[in-house]
C-alpha cells in the first residue's frame, strides 16, 4: 500500500509539472524559414512539423462567401472581405503559394493533428455576417472530422459568445482583446484568455486568477529573449510567437 501511494504521488507530480509546462503557438504559422510566409499552407507544415503545440491563423470571408486564410483587412490590393474569391487568389502570397482555403487549411491540419489548428475568426462588419461565419466555420470542422482539434480566438465579444452558442460541447474558446477580467471571461462560457504581453504585463495576477478558474493564459504576439523568458517565469500556458524556436531554446534552459 505504501508503495502504491509513493506511486501515486510521484505520478500526481509528474503530470503537474508537465501541466505547468509552457507551450508554443506559431503565429500565422511558422513562416520564419526559407520559401515560406505567414498565413500560407506552408507554414501551417512547418509548425506541424516542429512540433509546435498549436499554428494560428486568420479568417476572413469573401464577399461571395469563401472562408480563406489572411490577416486582411486586405490581400495585395483588395479588401478582403469586399472582393470576390477569384479576383483574391489570382493575387499570389509573397513566395508564390495561392491563398489558401480554410477547407485546404484543414485537410493540412488533419495530417497532423498533434498540432492543433488555431483559428482566429476576424471581425466582420455586422452581427449578422458574423453569426454566418462562425457557423459555416464550425460545420467545415466538424465535416472534416476535427472539432477536438480546433480551437478558437476572437476579438470581438459577439463573435466568441456566438462560438460558445453554436459550437459543440467542450468547444475551447478565448478572447483577444484584453479588455474583460478572467472572472467575466468565465461567466461568459469562454475556456480562456488570450491577451497581449503589454496587457499581461500590467495584469499578471491574471495569469494565476484565470488558472485557478480552471481557464487557460495564451500571450501574444511574443517574440524577443526577455519578453519570451518572463511569460515562461510567470508559467502562462501558451506563448503566441513569430519566434518558435527561440521559445524551445528557452523552455530547454
Amino acid at each position: 500500500m505504501k508503495k502504491f501511494l509513493t506511486l501515486a504521488i510521484c505520478l500526481f507530480a509528474s503530470s503537474a509539472l508537465f501541466a505547468q509546462t509552457t507551450q508554443i503557438i506559431a503565429h500565422r504559422g511558422f513562416h520564419a524559414t526559407k520559401n515560406s510566409v505567414r498565413n500560407s499552407l506552408s507554414a501551417l507544415q512547418n509548425a506541424q512539423d516542429f512540433g509546435a503545440f498549436g499554428s494560428e491563423c486568420d479568417i476572413n470571408e469573401t464577399a461571395d462567401g469563401v472562408l480563406v486564410v489572411v490577416h486582411g483587412p486586405m490581400h495585395v490590393k483588395y479588401n478582403v472581405q469586399q472582393t470576390d474569391f477569384a479576383t483574391l487568389r489570382a493575387q499570389a502570397l509573397e513566395n508564390g503559394e495561392v491563398l489558401p482555403t480554410l477547407e485546404e487549411y484543414l485537410v493540412q491540419a488533419k495530417k497532423n493533428t498533434r498540432t492543433k489548428l488555431i483559428i482566429e475568426i476576424k471581425d466582420h462588419n455586422t452581427p449578422s455576417r458574423e453569426t454566418r461565419v462562425v457557423k459555416n466555420i464550425l460545420a467545415m470542422v466538424k465535416k472534416h472530422k476535427l472539432v477536438n482539434d480546433v480551437e478558437y480566438i476572437a476579438f470581438r465579444q459577439h463573435v466568441c459568445d456566438e462560438l460558445v452558442k453554436y459550437g459543440p460541447k467542450g468547444i475551447k474558446v478565448a478572447y483577444l482583446n484584453g479588455t474583460l477580467t478572467p472572472e467575466y471571461c468565465k461567466d461568459l462560457g469562454y475556456t480562456g484568455i488570450d491577451y497581449n504581453i503589454g496587457v499581461m504585463q500590467q495584469h499578471p495576477e491574471w495569469i494565476k486568477q484565470s488558472q485557478a478558474l480552471g481557464m487557460t493564459v495564451n500571450v501574444w504576439t511574443v517574440n524577443d529573449t526577455e519578453r519570451i523568458q518572463w511569460c515562461i517565469d510567470q508559467k502562462v500556458d501558451f506563448i503566441t510567437t513569430d519566434n518558435p524556436e527561440e521559445v524551445k531554446r528557452l523552455l530547454a534552459k
